[in-house]
């Protein structure tokens, strides 16, 4: 692409002349790769790729892209263009295939859609059954409801918290007079 900065109007996005915005001079896209150029390679999304790529390490990839939920993101998109919450599915993404390893999310579902959230908390518990430990600072209820332990922080948050105010299962939780939280989880 060619940036055209025009001072005080917003800056011009064109494809370049001479690849069409393909990236790549004609003669490195005459190599192909199971009958497709780079280029095409980089326009499939991941769900296409699963498809046309049968490679072992290219499929635990592309699965565990698809796994959180990234299906419709194509290979060659930059990173620029992805949301916050894009951002942190390809980061679980590429811990999925670890054991054994302990995770910090701080507030993990922020700026996630609600159906977002359920693949997150599919992610989360496929982590955690393959070994993992996980410490999410959260106060999206869906999450706190899914988590096997939970420490409350309150009475109120900055300079009024910080004490514990429960610690136990989402279930001890509910019944916890003292928490803020019991009263809507």
């Amino acid at each position: 692409m060619v940036y055209t900065d025009l001072s005080f109007f917003e800056s011009v996005k064109s494809p370049c002349e001479i690849c069409g915005g393909k990236r790549f001079k004609d003669e490195v896209l005459t190599y192909k790769l199971k009958g497709k150029s780079i280029a095409e390679v980089l326009e499939m999304t991941v769900l296409q790729a699963l498809e046309h790529f049968n490679q072992p390490e290219i499929q635990r990839k592309l699965q565990a892209m698809s796994d959180v939920g990234l299906n419709y993101l194509t290979l060659g998109q930059p990173l620029n263009t992805l949301s916050g919450g894009e951002c942190q599915r390809i980061k679980l993404a590429s811990e999925l295939h670890k054991e054994g390893s302990i995770y910090v999310m701080d507030e993990p579902t922020t700026g996630l859609h609600k159906s977002d959230t359920a693949h997150l908390l599919e992610v989360i518990n496929r982590l955690v059954d393959r070994g993992n430990t996980l410490i999410v600072i959260e106060h999206n209820m869906d999450v706190v409801r899914n988590a096997d332990w939970i420490i409350d922080l309150g009475p109120e948050g900055g300079s009024r918290g910080g004490q514990v105010m429960f610690e136990g299962t989402p279930a001890d939780l509910k019944k916890a007079k003292q928490s803020m939280t019991s009263r809507y989880i």
